[in-house]
């Protein structure tokens, strides 16, 4: 399956998850797009894990492959299964350039990494789903320094979590630890993608 690239507020409301993580998509209406929306729906177990799974996925806009291969590689480190899958997912590029706050969006962050704008340590990176390691520096090339969407999301940008430092006037961040579970999404239940894939 392909990258979603429809409404993300309509998918938001399909999940009951708010995908861009502020609440906005459900603010107005916090039910079902359609028809159909407002009626009660009884969900399985499976229905239960298969959504969870969605959500994360939709939220990192990743396709069903890199998605699954990004989950095997979780399994092979020490420690749980779901919680390394939800570090090696904010650990991304493009997820960490959403956090610094240089984004408005994951989806916008990952078009200003693929179109050349940002260094990691100095050296040009263009794949967003690059993984970054804690100590590593963000910043953006000289020519870019003046875009005008970076300005504009670090305007609106109240505040970075504590595992990345922002310096707002160079255009540079710092990857500085590995964030804690209790600093991410606790609307996310890593075990139940576990599960998923374990059925």
């Amino acid at each position: 399956m392909s990258r979603y690239t429809g409404p993300s507020w309509k998918k938001s409301r399909r999940l009951g998850f708010s995908l861009s993580e502020t609440g906005k998509e459900l603010a107005k209406r916090p039910y079902g797009p359609g028809q159909h929306g407002q009626g009660r729906k009884k969900v399985s177990e499976y229905g239960t894990q298969l959504t969870e799974k969605q959500k994360v996925r939709f939220m990192y806009g990743m396709t069903e492959k890199q998605f699954r291969k990004l989950f095997d590689k979780a399994g092979k480190l020490d420690g749980i299964h779901g919680n390394n899958f939800m570090l090696l997912l904010e650990s991304r590029l493009d997820s960490l350039v959403y956090r610094a706050g240089f984004a408005s969006t994951r989806q916008q962050a990952r078009q200003i990494v693929n179109h050349g704008h940002v260094l990691v340590d100095g050296k040009k990176a263009t794949i967003a789903s690059m993984h970054i390691k804690p100590g590593q520096v963000i910043s953006f090339r000289e020519k870019s320094s003046n875009l005008k969407i970076v300005k504009e999301a670090l305007e609106n940008n109240v505040s970075t979590l504590p595992f990345i430092a922002t310096d707002k006037t160079k255009l540079k961040a710092t990857f500085e630890r590995l964030p804690e579970m209790s600093e991410l999404n606790q609307e996310i239940q890593p075990q139940l993608i576990v599960e998923f894939y374990s059925r």
